[in-house]
């Protein structure tokens, strides 16, 4: 082919633009990804707002969205200003002539190429910048917020003489200024040297001065302004000296200024504060010098200062003056970090008195005391939540939670008791067959409370049901039992619409039904419909036939979920739990208010610390700071079962960081006199806070400085014995009366033992009925070091190895090839000055696979009880005489005991056949002897014989005993 030079060439490739088809089928593919991509952004903000305005909070998604919408474009045209307004100038002062070298000629290239791009460049970059500021920045929502709403605590740290608020709502706004600072002027910085370098202001390898007088003159300008920022850095790490953290002595999370810190680091910081200004001037003064050599000169002194009187100097403070007698020098700041620490935390007011922790008292004293002085609870709701749902699940698509809530109702005669309380849920997995409709449709909701009292249970060893069956029936009168809203409510539901949902008529039948609650959002609108087909990722939500007219969608539906979302500001504890309140199933939800700002008091990290041996995924804490210094449990939430309703009731209406939340969101929390009386029969003191509260009680039970380095009284928090975690046991709801109180109070309670020990040391009960006036009293029993009284651990090893429990309890286990014993709470009641432990004894298997409780052990000093019943077992540990009686083990043993025999004591008086009942007990401890001693042997005959004698002493025991008994 010949070409245009008249020659010929081979085969020529045509690469063209691609046709017109081409082009408009990528411009609509780009068109179409661009509207599909911000559909899906409107698909979730129109559905958040959707969500809020049905829950009547949408003045929370306003507040919330205005304030991230405005902090993104303040702080991203600042960002974007800044940066852009250096380059400007940069390319302004450039020089008129560049020098002629290879470094300048290379560079003429990218000038060149840049020069038709330089506004787009600009732009893009300044753009860039800006975003990437502006979403940092509305990230910070809440520190705008407590710095434009700040409430005065009306407290002073102890070394500056500010209140409080200044470091929990204001230092933490003026630091995030700072930051921003730092990285506008030193991406300014950067992109201005760039551009000086680029068109000659700035030469590396040129011949001559290697920075126009311009250029000089402006990056030292912004050097300035960064050594001015670091001077106002070095002011705020002043202040920030009150809330630092440090490792010291018996606390790993020690918080506030300690000697070296008032002597040396804070004069150390006001000194490198003047010499920063005296340097900022200095870079600033090359605006007429034209020179470097003294701001140089000037900054290599902020640095060396910073390293010797910043560094070295406190250092030589802490050697020569702090250790030789650091217990001296240290004492006035432990003592303010104990008292501020105690107060942030609501310890301060907590009550440490001395306890024996053993008993003087008569054996009827104590025997009447022991009804008297606790109700105490059998039922574990850790240990039933199988049982209930044996007996009560009704439905295989029902559930109840694994751990049991503790509440308190009356019984039929109007006396209070305390109920092991659980809410029958749906189980999706349970649904005969999952698929869309069933799963969204149908199976909507759960059905009833059931309740059983917690300090008895049926004959059978099964929960003593006061509210049971479907649809239930008991104690707790008529109330609307669906269950819209629940703990194990994670699906969304539609309802309301042609689509009829699954109920149950009052003989337990199964009858349609269609919601009539107010909550839900409504999908009449095809765009609504589209938006949430796009936020669940199910497109049949678009063109389903099942949603109609009426037609509501119902999510976020577990009450942390739904309480979290209209008050983001709050931290949620983790244990919700439901209560009939005026006819209606709410679920009560205890939240607080938290900062890490507060001076002086040592940090806790929630997570760690609210985590004990039952604490999972739906029992955890929901935090919006993890690293706390100051928790206040100032909300008390509901939210109703069936419409989904949440209510926020200000409880703490002292404290100042949720009086600023209130600013920031009006409206949103009702005052405490809206808290019907029906409601505060329910409310309790949180378990959250509780555990929070009884770990810092483990250190600062102290008060007195010198005690407190020594950390010779430093407590721990035992491990569940009845676990195998290894984790912290958990604190027991029960109602007891401590040695101070004139009757039984609904409490929260909890052990200690000392550190690296197993024995008890300190007893914890906090009163948790919210409508007593001593509500929030923490009172603390410590016992003498010179007394040891047996702990958690030490009490389940006794009483596994107790001579007369054990073989009870093998006995229980052989009842069956799958038969399992599993060991309930062990409550710890003071009384009389000691201390008697309970703990129920549950067998699960033989027959059935479920836990039923069997018995109850009690013990008291060296006094313990094995019975069925709670009451058998304090009559067996507090007899007349004040010794314990004896079960001797069933006859039908079939393999050697764990322990010896059982002994007893006898009678100061023997009443008739009391000396056959001692023969008795006599041979069986004899024919066991001879037994052992023939099973070391290998001697089997002498072994059987032995067992056979041992089962018919044991046979004239139990008759002699009755024998006893009977006369």
């Amino acid at each position: 082919m010949p070409d245009r030079g008249g020659g010929t060439s081979g085969p020529r490739i045509r690469v063209g633009r691609p046709s017109r088809r081409t082009r408009t089928l990528l411009i609509t593919i780009g068109v179409l990804a661009g509207l599909m991509i911000a559909f899906v952004i409107f698909a979730g903000f129109w559905t958040d707002w959707l969500w809020y305005r049905s829950v009547h909070y949408s003045s929370v998604f306003t507040t919330t969205l205005w304030t991230k919408v405005g902090l993104f474009f303040v702080f991203g045209l600042l960002m974007a200003g800044a940066v852009g307004v250096n380059i400007y100038l940069a390319h302004r002062l450039r020089p008129p002539l560049s020098a002629m070298s290879l470094e300048q000629q290379s560079l003429d290239r990218y000038r060149m190429g840049l020069a038709p791009y330089k506004k787009w460049v600009l732009l893009g970059v300044c753009a860039v910048v800006g975003l990437i500021a502006g979403g940092s920045a509305s990230g910070q929502w809440r520190l705008w917020l407590l710095w434009t709403n700040a409430t005065k605590f009306g407290v002073k740290d102890p070394q500056f003489h500010k209140d409080v608020s200044f470091y929990a709502f204001d230092l933490p706004w003026y630091r995030f200024l700072l930051s921003f600072g730092f990285a506008a002027v030193v991406l300014s910085l950067v992109a201005a040297a760039l551009v000086h370098y680029l068109y000659g202001g700035l030469r590396i390898t040129s011949p001559g001065g290697r920075a126009t007088a311009a250029a000089t003159g402006h990056l030292s300008v912004l050097l300035g302004i960064f050594i001015s920022l670091k001077a106002v850095a070095y002011w705020l790490d002043r202040y920030g000296l009150a809330v630092k953290s440090s490792g010291f002595k018996a606390t790993d999370n020690w918080t506030g200024l300690r000697y070296v810190d008032a002597n040396a680091y804070l004069p150390a910081k006001t000194i490198l504060f003047c010499i920063a200004v005296i340097c900022a001037l200095l870079f600033f003064a090359t605006l007429w010098r034209r020179t470097w050599s003294l701001p140089m000169i000037g900054f290599g002194l902020m640095v060396l200062s910073a390293i010797l009187i910043g560094g070295l100097y406190p250092a030589i403070v802490q050697k020569f003056q702090v250790q030789p007698n650091e217990a001296a020098k240290e004492a006035p700041y432990i003592q303010k970090n104990i008292d501020a620490t105690r107060a942030a935390y609501g310890i301060k007011d907590s009550q440490v008195k001395p306890y024996s922790g053993t008993s003087e008292s008569s054996t009827d004293k104590l025997r009447a005391d022991a009804d008297t002085t606790a109700s105490v609870r059998v039922l574990d709701p850790n240990v039933v939540s199988p049982t209930y749902q044996q007996l009560q699940q009704t439905r295989g698509y029902y559930a109840f939670p694994s751990t049991l809530d503790v509440d308190r109702y009356s019984d039929a005669k109007g006396k209070e008791q305390d109920t092991v309380v659980g809410l029958r849920e749906l189980n999706i997995n349970g649904i005969p067959e999952n698929n869309w409709i069933n799963d969204h449709f149908k199976y909507t909701h759960g059905y009833g409370i059931v309740a059983a009292k917690g300090t008895d249970v049926a004959s059978d060893g099964s929960p003593d049901f006061t509210e049971k069956n479907l649809p239930t029936t008991g104690q707790l009168g008529t109330y609307e039992q669906r269950v819209y809203y629940g703990e194990r409510t994670t699906q969304y539901s539609i309802v309301g619409g042609p689509t009829q949902e699954i109920d149950y008529t009052d003989a337990g039948g199964e009858k349609p039904f269609t919601y009539t609650g107010k909550s839900g959002v409504d999908l009449s609108n095809p765009l609504t419909r589209a938006a949430y087909a796009v936020q669940f990722g199910e497109p049949q939500i678009l063109y389903s036939g099942a949603i109609g007219k009426g037609s509501k969608i119902l999510y976020n539906r577990t009450p942390k979920e739904r309480v979290e979302s209209v008050a983001p500001w709050l931290t949620i504890d983790g244990d919700p739990y439901p209560a009939v309140v005026n006819g209606q199933v709410e679920w009560i939800v205890d939240a607080y208010t938290t900062t890490n700002g507060y001076p002086y008091a040592s940090r806790t990290t929630l997570g760690d610390t609210t985590t004990d041996s039952l604490t999972d995924d739906q029992r955890s804490v929901i935090a919006q700071q993890n690293q706390v210094n100051y928790i206040r449990n100032s909300v008390k939430a509901t939210v109703n079962a069936y419409t989904g309703e949440v209510t926020l009731y200000q409880w703490d209406t002292q404290d100042p960081v949720l009086k600023t939340w209130m600013k920031a969101f009006p409206h949103t929390v009702q005052p405490k006199d809206k808290i019907s009386a029906e409601l505060m029969d329910h409310l309790r003191y949180p378990q959250d806070l509780f555990k929070v509260q009884r770990q810092l009680l483990t250190k600062y039970h102290v008060t007195k400085a010198s005690t407190f380095y020594t950390g010779s009284e430093v407590w721990e928090v035992p491990d569940d014995p009845a676990a195998q975690t290894g984790k912290a046991v958990p604190p027991y709801y029960l109602s007891l009366k401590m040695p101070d109180q004139s009757e039984q109070a609904f409490s929260l309670t909890s052990t200690f033992t000392p550190n690296d020990r197993s024995n008890l040391s300190a007893f914890m009960a906090v009163n948790a009925d919210a409508s007593s006036k001593d509500y929030g009293t923490i009172r603390v029993l410590q016992l003498p070091p010179n007394t040891t009284v047996d702990g958690p651990k030490q009490v389940q090893a006794k009483l596994n190895s107790d001579n007369k429990v054990a073989p009870q309890i093998n006995q229980l286990k052989r009842a069956g090839a799958d038969t399992t014993v599993e060991y309930g709470n062990l409550l710890t009641v003071p009384m009389d000055g000691g201390l008697m432990y309970v703990e129920p004894v549950y067998v699960r298997g033989a027959g059935n696979n479920y836990p039923l409780m069997k018995s109850v052990v009690v013990l008291f000093g060296d006094r313990i009880g094995f019975q069925p019943t709670l009451k058998a077992a304090l009559d067996e540990v507090f007899g007349p005489d004040g010794e314990s009686t004896t079960k001797p083990p069933p006859d039908d043993t079939t393999e050697p005991p764990a322990t010896s025999p059982p002994t007893t004591s006898a009678p100061t008086t023997s009443p008739p056949g009391d000396a056959t009942l001692e023969q008795a007990l006599t041979d069986a401890q004899k024919a066991y002897d001879d037994g052992q001693a023939a099973l070391k042997k290998g001697d089997w005959q002498a072994y059987g014989e032995a067992q056979k004698k041992l089962s018919e002493a044991l046979k004239q025991a139990r008759e002699a005993e009755k024998a006893v008994k009977g006369t």
